[in-house]
């Protein structure tokens, strides 16, 4: 058995393949609406409003924590927040889902959006950083976060949610223009903001491609990853590890490996043991439980956990997830239960 590790150094170990006392869990979209505690927070504040004010940014970002013993926290914002400094205008409906006041689908639209300095525009997500570090201490990691390029451009074209992305397909195989000069701008803000989120105390960074597996490979290669590349590259002068994650993203795993990052996250579409060796094991692997399974009797939870934890050999460098975020409906009491028995299961 390996010495008791504290959760920092279990979860930033796990990032750079080296040994473990247990596998590190946590979750994404474990800071909301399945919580009994978010929800009553929610219920006297807008989404937006939750997200602007570093105390109960850092409140909420603090809350899986302490109720579900995960390993690391991550800081509560959303991945439009960059855009209302660019000039893009945006709200939510009463289900949190994001809609863009005013679709970005030419050039001079494009021209017309401006570079952000965080510090300034996003000064509000720095605070409630510093402020859950402090409550953190020592022995618990903060992960900060950023939409990546593409999938903020396809919010931004699209105007929200998109069942074929066909506005964003059109402008990057039509309106190359356009496409790069958006790309190129985006992949310049994410890099400041994820720089900025590492200086006010990030212990970890993800990028969510989210809708990436949306592309064929060879699109991807071609009008996406050159982006990603440009700031996962940047990064790395920071010393903090980078988590590259995208959902159905099985038909992209070799280009995003090459893209960079120290851990590929994986969604549930794939068996994460094939997954971890199509990247040759260069890199850490998150994943890749289904969301759904958490609606699941506990036995049945269990089950499946162990099945994922299995699949990646004992190897280290394998941090547990659900395939994409946590379902609103999800019993808390589940959730609870699989943090429990992912440390159960992987003790070494």
């Amino acid at each position: 058995m390996y010495k008791k590790m504290t959760k920092k150094q279990r979860f930033l170990n796990a990032c750079r393949r080296l040994p473990v006392d247990a596998t590190p869990v946590w979750i994404m979209r474990q800071a909301g609406r399945f919580m009994k505690a978010y929800r009553k927070i929610r219920s006297r504040h807008s989404f937006i409003e939750m997200c602007k004010d570093p105390a109960i940014a850092a409140e909420v970002t603090l809350q899986p924590v302490e109720k579900l013993d995960v390993d690391a926290a991550i800081i509560f914002a959303d991945i439009l927040l960059p855009l209302e400094g660019m000039g893009v205008g945006f709200g939510f409906t009463k289900q949190d889902g994001p809609v863009i006041h005013k679709p970005i689908r030419t050039l001079s639209q494009v021209k017309a959006l401006r570079i952000i300095e965080p510090e300034e525009s996003l000064h509000y997500v720095l605070s409630a950083i510093k402020i859950v570090k402090e409550a953190l201490g020592k022995d618990i990691p903060l992960i900060g976060f950023s939409g990546a390029p593409f999938t903020l451009a396809s919010y931004m074209i699209e105007g929200g949610h998109s069942q074929n992305y066909l506005f964003t397909k059109m402008m990057m195989l039509k309106s190359a223009g356009a496409w790069h000069e958006l790309m190129g701008k985006l992949s310049s803000i994410v890099l400041l903001y994820l720089a900025s989120q590492i200086k006010a105390g990030t212990d970890v960074v993800q990028l969510f491609d989210s809708w990436a597996g949306c592309l064929s490979p060879y699109d991807y290669e071609k009008y996406v990853m050159p982006y990603n590349r440009t700031i996962l590259s940047g990064l790395k002068k920071y010393g903090v590890p980078v988590i590259n994650f995208a959902t159905n993203n099985a038909g992209l795993l070799e280009l995003m490996s090459r893209s960079g990052g120290d851990v590929i996250g994986v969604d549930w579409r794939i068996d994460i043991g094939s997954a971890w060796k199509r990247i040759r094991y260069k890199k850490a692997i998150q994943g890749n439980l289904d969301p759904v399974v958490l609606f699941a009797a506990p036995s049945e939870i269990k089950k499946h956990v162990k099945a994922v934890i299995e699949m990646t050999g004992g190897r280290n460098g394998h941090i547990f997830n659900l395939g994409h975020g946590v379902l609103p409906e999800t019993p808390e009491s589940n959730v609870k239960a699989l943090i429990e028995f992912v440390h159960e299961l992987s003790e070494r």
